[in-house]
């Protein structure tokens, strides 16, 4: 028997969060977005067109209509664009827009009753009494790799190219992976909230959204600190928008994205400016790019491929980045900084950015940093702001 995905109206509110539980699906944010439980259908995804088209094939019955609704696929990819891609597609989904309209969806051979998915919890385990931080590569040998990447930038090989610094978190019970939702939740309320399998995620960058034939992305290139001084905070965000370097970084990423989804669109723009966006430690240059797709609209899953990665995470040029990458890292970077996000049987759906994340197995947690090296950057100075960005998803890791 075929598949059929049902939608219903819920009359109550939900909590995105509670629903995806210990080991189901998320995305959302601020309380906005979609989560699941289990799951009817996994999709390997070697051509992104097929895929959709996959979805596409499953009977949808859906009495609410609209983005997110019907059948949905979650994912969380890869850094690399050749490694290997899932998509999932869970028993239940239970969506919430900005207008406060809740939904529930189920998707199977028969009707599933979705209250047991809603209402299934545990308990949290217990607090880890030992934890250990570890790095894969010394910071020696890390500003080593940032001045060859600084030197390649400076001979012309490429403009720009972003290096990640990993860290092992390893503690003596299983780390709980509804509390590191929950306390990201709690430390970046304007972020987008992720859980695909054991990764996790608060990410402050949109990779690509698509609704209809509303295309919009907002990429973030150009760091600087932020503390709990809001003069402090505001001399720094006004020194980030007045930096030469952090401008020109930021604006490589911009007419990337730009010029990448510019021909599938009728009409695109972008800020004339860009603002500063703070999160917890850090605070970013971001520039909001939107348009109007032309007829027939691209999957979400087409901008997907076409945009990842973007100079904000691998660099400029593309190929001439990855392979930089691969010499000066010391490991593969998972799912870090790789698309996560979902898609549904019409093409639409919502894209972040992997970052501010970890991949979480039972007593373990690995987490990366990345920094982008263009000509003028300062080894001390990139391995400082590593260590910024790391410190939030280490805040939330763990809770002694």
């Amino acid at each position: 028997m075929s598949l059929v995905a049902r939608t219903r109206r819920l009359d109550h509110d939900v909590d995105l969060l509670a629903v995806a539980g210990d080991d189901g699906v998320l995305l959302a944010r601020d309380g906005v977005g979609l989560a699941g439980r289990g799951t009817a259908l996994e999709i390997d995804v070697d051509d992104v067109r097929t895929a959709q088209a996959q979805l596409a094939t499953i009977e949808v019955d859906d009495e609410v209509g609209g983005p997110g609704t019907g059948v949905v696929a979650f994912g969380a990819w890869p850094f690399l664009p050749s490694a290997p891609r899932r998509l999932q597609v869970p028993e239940v989904i239970v969506g919430r827009d900005d207008r406060g309209s809740r939904w529930v969806t189920t998707v199977g051979n028969g009707e599933v009753d979705p209250i047991t998915a809603l209402l299934e919890r545990s308990d949290a385990g217990p607090l880890p009494t030992r934890v250990t931080v570890e790095t894969t590569q010394s910071a020696e040998d890390w500003c080593a790799a940032v001045i060859a990447g600084r030197d390649a930038v400076r001979a012309g090989e490429l403009r720009k190219v972003v290096l990640a610094r990993e860290l092992v978190v390893t503690t003596d019970t299983p780390i709980d992976r509804r509390g590191v939702l929950r306390r990201l939740a709690a430390a970046f309320p304007g972020c987008t909230l992720a859980a695909v399998d054991g990764f996790v995620c608060a990410s402050p960058e949109t990779l690509v959204a698509r609704h209809g034939d509303v295309v919009a992305s907002h990429p973030l290139a150009g760091t600087a600190p932020r503390g709990g001084d809001p003069t402090a905070d505001a001399q720094l965000a006004a020194g980030l928008l007045a930096s030469a370097k952090d401008r020109a970084e930021h604006q490589v990423t911009i007419d990337f994205v730009h010029e990448t989804l510019l021909p599938w669109c009728s009409f695109l723009d972008e800020e004339a400016t860009p603002s500063v966006v703070g999160v917890a430690n850090v605070q970013h240059l971001g520039t909001m790019v939107e348009g109007q797709l032309s007829d027939p609209a691209p999957s979400v899953l087409e901008l997907v491929e076409a945009l990842h990665p973007t100079p904000a995470v691998g660099g400029d040029p593309r190929d001439a980045a990855l392979a930089l990458i691969a010499r000066l890292e010391p490991g593969d970077r998972g799912r870090y900084a790789g698309p996560v996000g979902w898609v549904d049987g019409a093409g639409n759906g919502r894209w972040a950015v992997g970052i501010r994340s970890a991949e979480l197995n039972g007593t373990e947690a690995r987490l990366w940093a990345g920094v982008g090296i263009v000509a003028d950057s300062d080894p001390q100075a990139e391995l400082e702001e590593t260590r910024a960005k790391a410190q939030a998803m280490l805040g939330a890791l763990v809770r002694l």
